[in-house]
């Protein structure tokens, strides 16, 4: 069955035990906007708590979540009552929570964040409960608070803010704005700033409206502000028409999401952390040099303020995968691609086998052709097709080559493991990565050599 079909499944045991089941939040404002949910939100009004998970438990296996505030998990369904929510301590989880199943729609669906999330949905009836006027403000493509006087109780709210507004491509009613500059965010941990960023990055289509909003809520200023000079420093024209670096960098954060929807969670997060961090060091080196605007070093300066960036959103590995030395790579290294193509009758196999040590060559050249198209006019990129061809052609694009020379091959040689063996390693690798060694034989040769 699909969500909606086990929805009418459980709100028929619901009804006949006499209550209502309700669909409610992401599920509901999806289904107005004709978007696909993976997950499900059912509230349960009229049916007592001690009563509510023995019905559940006859439709199916029961996973109850939740101490202070039971949450029944029937398969990628939520069904829980409806909750009142007070504010005790500082902090996103410094609430509260106490269920109610007396509670009406409305009371119920005042503690949630922004109207077009307080709608329910009765998948008995088809009708739509919505007392703060949610679906007003979704074909106004509206962003409103539902209550003032309780939002800024939770400051994640304020990045739930710039995520819903880039994936739903809304503007921000004057009063919400108002209410999320007012608020600090020094309450919220790294986990769920990066949480919220993530859900921006990859789920929005163009996460530059996001950012843009970031920057007018003063988001970026308070959690980005190795971005904040990026507002000014302006850029050559012939080859950056479209302005500072600022604009540039928005861009490029489309430009990387619209290229690379096809990698997986965790490259596709690592090309767009590349995409606000590539920049980064251009404040600090753009100068006018012989009557033009350059930014010379501007990669290896940007190292220090993307890792800074990094350390605070607390990005390490996603899935086993290292993306914080992949970003810190592309940031290093995003000119590289053009910068070999110019070279290409010169640049060695060595270079290529060199650079795949310190960034993927394949993510590098998708990054590369995300900031070669991330402005305006029109650019000849193609030499960017050039580097990756070369790169898989030497069998680099993912990883350098492994070690010819090992360890246990000195050892036949009456080399004992230490330093000096890690010196002749990696002597000898450094002739493998330029094509002197090739074989078994050809680096036995070279480690009995050296010893």
């Amino acid at each position: 069955m699909d969500l909606e079909q086990q929805a009418r499944r459980i709100a028929t045991a619901i009804r006949e035990a006499g209550g209502r089941a309700l669909c409610v939040g992401g599920f509901v404002r999806d289904r107005l906007l004709n978007r696909a949910s993976k997950d499900l939100d059912i509230e349960v009004f009229g049916i007592p708590q001690d009563t509510l998970e023995p019905l559940l438990t006859s439709l199916g296996k029961v996973v109850p979540a939740g101490s202070a505030f039971p949450v029944y998990k029937l398969g990628d369904i939520d069904v829980a009552l409806p909750r009142r929510e007070s504010k005790t301590g500082r902090g996103h989880k410094g609430f509260t929570v106490e269920g109610d199943h007396t509670m009406t729609f409305e009371d119920a669906a005042r503690r949630r964040d922004f109207t077009i999330n307080a709608i329910g949905w009765d998948p008995l009836t088809d009708e739509y409960l919505d007392p703060f006027q949610g679906r007003k403000d979704l074909t106004l493509r509206v962003l409103r608070v539902v209550d003032p006087t309780t939002f800024a109780d939770d400051s994640l709210r304020v990045l739930r803010a710039l995520q819903f507004a880039a994936r739903f491509e809304l503007t921000i009613d004057k009063e919400t704005a108002r209410i999320c500059s007012s608020i600090s965010l020094d309450d919220l941990p790294a986990a769920r700033i990066w949480g919220e960023f993530e859900k921006l990055l990859l789920q929005a289509e163009r996460p530059s409206i996001g950012f843009a909003l970031a920057r007018e809520l003063g988001v970026v200023r308070q959690l980005l502000p190795e971005m904040e000079p990026l507002y000014d420093t302006p850029q050559d024209a012939e080859w950056h028409p479209e302005g500072d670096v600022w604009i540039h960098t928005l861009m490029v954060i489309d430009k990387a999401r619209e290229l690379n929807g096809d990698l997986d969670r965790p490259r596709l997060a690592t090309i767009m952390l590349g995409a606000i961090c590539h920049d980064l060091g251009k404040p600090a080196t753009t100068a006018t040099i012989d009557g033009r605007i350059k930014s010379p070093n501007h990669e290896a300066m940007g190292v220090e303020p993307a890792t800074k960036i990094l350390d605070r959103l607390n990005v390490n590995t996603i899935d086993g995968f290292n993306v914080r030395t992949q970003v810190i790579g592309l940031v290093a290294e995003h000119l590289r691609p053009m910068a070999f193509f110019k070279a290409r009758d010169t640049v060695t196999d060595g270079a290529f086998r060199r650079l795949a040590q310190k960034v993927d060559l394949e993510l590098l050249a998708r990054f590369a052709r995300s900031d070669c198209h991330g402005r305006s006019g029109t650019f000849d990129c193609s030499g960017i097709d050039w580097f990756i061809d070369r790169a898989r052609s030497l069998g680099v694009e993912h990883k350098p080559p492994a070690p010819i020379l090992l360890g246990r091959h000195l050892i036949e040689l009456g080399v004992t493991p230490g330093p000096r063996m890690g010196e002749i390693l990696r002597a000898v690798y450094e002739l493998q990565l330029d094509s002197v060694v090739t074989t078994l034989d050809e680096a036995i040769a070279e480690g009995k050599r050296r010893v």
